[in-house]
């Protein structure tokens, strides 16, 4: 089946399809239900949830073409994530900081109440006005009741339980989390991007992290993180440096469009950072807000620009090219089926 790329755009949802023919059709779909996040289910990628700001959770069994609302009416949804080991158990995040979960595929949902007392006073969201949010949301391939959840600015926080009980903000991880991923595979292997520590990582389940840094250079402010499929000690990250003029703002340069100055980064095993070029442009002028592998292909890697334009690698970000398709803005999440 040919690809199909989904990407919140604006207030809306992208579809990119790839036709027989080798030609991209665009189309911009669910106009007024102001789409904040994406997931698809990993074992049916006909499957896919969308969060929305008012609007709850839509579901979608065609592969995004029609959508229906599956809960969670009333609630501003910032993230989604699916349990492989059980599709039926998912997990969201909101605005204030709240999660849901549902086991039966969304019929009813549940918020886990002890979440929200983790929260304190000093918890805000630089990035638009009100309270914050849950931005980052990641469970366990293996294990439906492993959840790791990352607020934006806030923490990041782990559940053994399935959200009954959490851990409080996790030692070296950053507290302005941007991205949280599981490996598709593998449930030891946990992947975080966020402000101030751009990259984190645990290979034993969230339990403990570490934030390599040497070959960043000043991209501290990290935005999207990866890892490939058949290798979880080959991960990515994008980044840019924190903010244009830091004894005058703090808004991180990777946010303003055309000048970003970002770039895309590669870790393997215990190397350093390797900053990827091989026709990439040098520097990203619109930052990567969506990094997306392949689970069947190792080494394929796609990058969604703040612009809408999606490149491609199939040698680990050795060799890129841009996709002839353009997605009108990717901001900030980007799926592929």
């Amino acid at each position: 089946m040919n690809k199909t790329f989904l990407s919140t755009n604006g207030s809306r949802l992208a579809r990119a399809e790839c036709g027989a023919n080798g030609q991209w059709s665009v189309e911009f779909l669910l106009e007024d239900k102001n789409v904040r996040c994406l997931t698809s289910d990993p074992c049916n990628p006909n499957i896919v949830y969308a969060g929305t700001q008012g609007n709850g959770v839509l579901r979608s069994e065609d592969r995004g073409k029609t959508w229906q609302p599956v809960g969670m009416e009333g609630q501003m949804v910032k993230s989604i994530a699916i349990c492989r080991a059980d599709p039926q158990v998912i997990y969201a995040g909101t605005k204030p900081p709240a999660i849901f979960v549902t086991c039966d595929g969304g019929q009813t949902w549940t918020e886990q109440e002890s979440f929200r007392r983790l929260r304190r006073w000093f918890w805000f969201t630089p990035a638009e006005p009100g309270a914050p949010y849950v931005m980052g949301l990641a469970v366990s391939p293996i294990d439906p009741n492993l959840v790791i959840a990352g607020v934006e600015l806030g923490g990041t926080f782990r559940s053994s339980d399935g959200g009954q009980t959490w851990q409080g903000h996790l030692k070296r991880t950053s507290r302005d989390c941007h991205s949280l991923r599981f490996h598709q595979t593998d449930g030891n292997w946990v992947y975080q991007a966020g402000g101030g520590w751009p990259a984190a990582v645990s290979a034993d389940g969230g339990l403990t992290w570490k934030q390599p840094l040497r070959g960043l250079s000043w991209s501290l402010y990290g935005m999207a993180v990866a890892a490939d499929p058949a290798d979880p000690d080959v991960w990515y990250v994008s980044a840019a440096p924190h903010a244009i003029f830091p004894q005058l703002t703090k808004m991180p340069r990777g946010h303003f469009a055309g000048e970003a100055n970002a770039f895309l980064f590669r870790k393997h095993g215990t190397g350093h950072w390797k900053r990827l070029s091989g026709g990439l442009p040098q520097p990203l002028d619109y930052m990567a807000y969506s990094l997306v592998t392949d689970p069947e292909a190792p080494g394929h890697l796609y990058a969604g620009l703040s612009n809408g334009d999606v490149w491609h690698t199939a040698d680990y970000g050795d060799h890129w090219a841009q996709l002839p398709m353009n997605l009108g803005n990717i901001f900030v999440a980007m799926i592929m089926l």
